[in-house]
């Protein structure tokens, strides 16, 4: 369910992926806008981004909801912004039945993977991709109604600089989402490991550090960001997710698939007998994830939508 509350900035450096990621991060939620990634995509991550866009697809729905309520006219050509599997893509193709959306990554393999969907759903006419470094600019994209953002704005290099080149992709009038998670999502109880309880809290607090490091704007203020950039927010919002039981198969996987992600990251920095309880968690043994029936998917997942002015 969700919980709509007054957006609040300062979150410093949630926990979160410690590799990019789309819906990145889960959602997100897309794949890192800034930089190429090939070499270093971990294992299991598009399956991962893709079990959360399932997870979370009526959250999604809503806010392409929300974005088609303060669109001016129709929208017709739209940007997904480190577009990854291309979640993001098909729930705007859905949402716009008369868009175009050209889905843009640094992966060609994401990239493919997107091309090969449409295809297979009979929107290949609909789709078509941009390798590029949104960073950098957004080369041969102007005039679009509506550039999608989710998880992916904060790898880049200088966030200022990148919302200034999505703005000269808008046309005046034009909306830009920026979607923004907390991290990734938490799933067990205090006492998940009886004889470590709170570990997921300690290692999340680990990846904090982690994240301090290399994905700075992780959290960032974002309405000073867009407003930096020339863009007029129109609306902010947190929604805190919690997905409860009966929960589909998928969910043990994801949870499995996330906290195998936060176990590699903080290898160096945890205790070694908070390493060897988040072992009993993902073993195939009767405490792993994907054999509870405690998990709880919880999530606090940020949005502004953002106008650039018509004049």
């Amino acid at each position: 369910m969700t919980h709509p509350a007054p957006r609040h900035t300062g979150h410093g450096h949630p926990a979160g992926p410690a590799a990019p990621a789309t819906h990145g991060h889960p959602a997100h939620a897309h794949t890192h806008p800034g930089r190429s990634h090939r070499d270093d995509l971990p294992d299991g991550l598009a399956e991962m981004l893709d079990l959360d866009a399932g997870l979370f697809a009526p959250h999604i729905a809503g806010l392409t909801g929300r974005i088609a309520r303060l669109a001016r006219g129709p929208v017709t050509r739209v940007v997904d912004l480190g577009a990854g599997t291309g979640a993001g893509t098909f729930a705007l193709l859905e949402r716009f039945p008369d868009a175009r959306v050209t889905a843009v990554d640094t992966d060609q393999d994401m990239l493919a993977r997107i091309t090969a969907t449409a295809r297979a759903r009979g929107l290949g006419e609909r789709v078509r991709t941009l390798e590029a470094d949104a960073g950098a600019g957004l080369p041969g994209v102007e005039g679009a109604d509506l550039v999608w953002a989710s998880a992916s704005l904060h790898h880049v290099e200088d966030p200022v600089a990148a919302l200034a080149g999505v703005r000269a992709a808008l046309r005046p009038g034009g909306l830009l989402a920026v979607a923004e998670l907390d991290g990734l999502p938490r799933f067990l109880p205090d006492d998940a490991v009886p004889a470590r309880p709170g570990v997921e809290e300690r290692c999340r607090a680990l990846l904090d550090a982690v994240h301090a490091e290399r994905v700075p704007h992780l959290g960032a203020d974002w309405s000073a960001l867009l407003a930096a950039a020339g863009l007029t927010v129109e609306e902010e919002r947190t929604d805190r997710l919690a997905l409860r039981a009966p929960l589909p198969e998928s969910a043990g996987r994801y949870a499995h698939l996330v906290l195998a992600r936060i176990r590699t990251a903080v290898e160096e920095r945890a205790d070694p007998a908070d390493r060897t309880a988040l072992d009993t968690l993902l073993d195939g043994g009767p405490q792993d994830v994907r054999r509870r029936g405690d998990l709880v998917v919880r999530s606090t997942r940020g949005t502004w939508i953002a106008r650039r002015p018509a004049a």
